[in-house]
């Protein structure tokens, strides 16, 4: 596969994802709704366009004039706390972008290898590890629009003969992560407390919940993997198969710092539902694709800490 197609190429995981496709070879076709946003290695190999996926038409045009053999579908509102506030925004990123994807290759006579990255979310709350087949149960607005997502994509092979899957992320973090997220937002504070740019005490939410944490780049080459090698129509969850305590996430990043950390909770950072444990089963994935996560966690905390540095510097 050499024309692929990054919706969402311009936020966190894209990126990295980019950075792979290129060392990988592909001829690539970046969209992002922001501004174009260049990457300076390599720019003859990324074609950026500014979309908008609730645009359908300018959707149909751009996926007309790209021709992808293959589409990662990145581009989503990925917040789950952020959900309830604006539950509309983000249903409609979510599914209707997902809809506008979808019926632009139809309408441009493509078939095409689509990746559709969904959510752990989507799963019933359970302290036991999950496995595809586990039960369904979207607690927030924003599993529940992952979920639609996925129904797309799968009703899309059914119509429209694409060649679909589903991945279902765990929590996954590293480099380049918006501080909105947990373990991003505590680097973020401790590079700016060693930057003597705020009282040296971080303020966190709920530390009892424990996630299973992978390092960002492990899971865009699991969706680089399941592109090439996942079996249409299936659902793959993408995780490590271990779940770590939001504190020790924390802990670990104070240990790293250069200056003295206090910590204080803030009941203002809860959200409205949180699972108490999330915990994938990755064993679908390493067996058919011979997939397996080769970033530690102590080494992801470091570089997302070191990434805080240079960006607060």
């Amino acid at each position: 596969m050499t024309r692929v197609l990054v919706t969402g190429a311009a936020g966190f995981a894209g990126r990295h994802l980019l950075d792979l496709l290129v060392k990988s070879g592909h001829d690539i076709t970046a969209w992002s709704r922001s501004p174009i946003q260049p990457n300076p290695a390599n720019p003859g190999r990324i074609h950026w366009h500014q979309v908008d996926l609730l645009d359908a038409a300018a959707v149909a045009r751009a996926v007309g004039a790209a021709r992808p053999s293959g589409v990662f579908h990145l581009g989503a509102s990925a917040h789950v706390g952020q959900s309830w506030g604006d539950a509309t925004k983000t249903m409609a990123t979510n599914v209707l972008g997902t809809h506008n994807v979808l019926r632009g290759l139809s309408s441009a006579g493509l078939t095409a290898r689509v990746l559709i990255p969904s959510s752990a979310y989507v799963y019933r709350p359970s302290a036991q590890p999950l496995r595809e087949d586990s039960p369904i149960g979207p607690s927030s607005p924003y599993a529940l629009s992952k979920l639609a997502q996925e129904m797309l994509g799968l009703r899309a092979i059914q119509e429209d003969g694409q060649e679909v899957v589903v991945a279902r992320s765990f929590n996954h973090t590293g480099p380049g992560q918006s501080a909105e997220y947990s373990a991003s937002g505590f680097a973020r504070q401790i590079a700016l407390i060693e930057a003597g740019r705020m009282p040296p005490t971080i303020s966190v939410g709920n530390l009892d919940a424990s996630r299973d944490l992978s390092d960002v780049r492990d899971t865009v080459r699991a969706y680089h993997t399941l592109l090439a090698r996942g079996a249409t129509g299936e659902i793959y969850n993408v995780c490590s198969g271990t779940a770590v305590p939001i504190r020790d996430v924390l802990q670990a990043l104070v240990n790293l710092s250069r200056s003295k950390v206090a910590i204080a909770v803030d009941p203002a950072r809860y959200r409205p539902s949180d699972t108490p444990v999330l915990l994938g089963d990755p064993g679908k994935l390493k067996k058919q694709t011979g997939w397996v996560p080769e970033v530690p966690l102590q080494e992801t905390l470091s570089n997302l800490l070191e990434y805080w540095r240079k960006e607060i510097q």
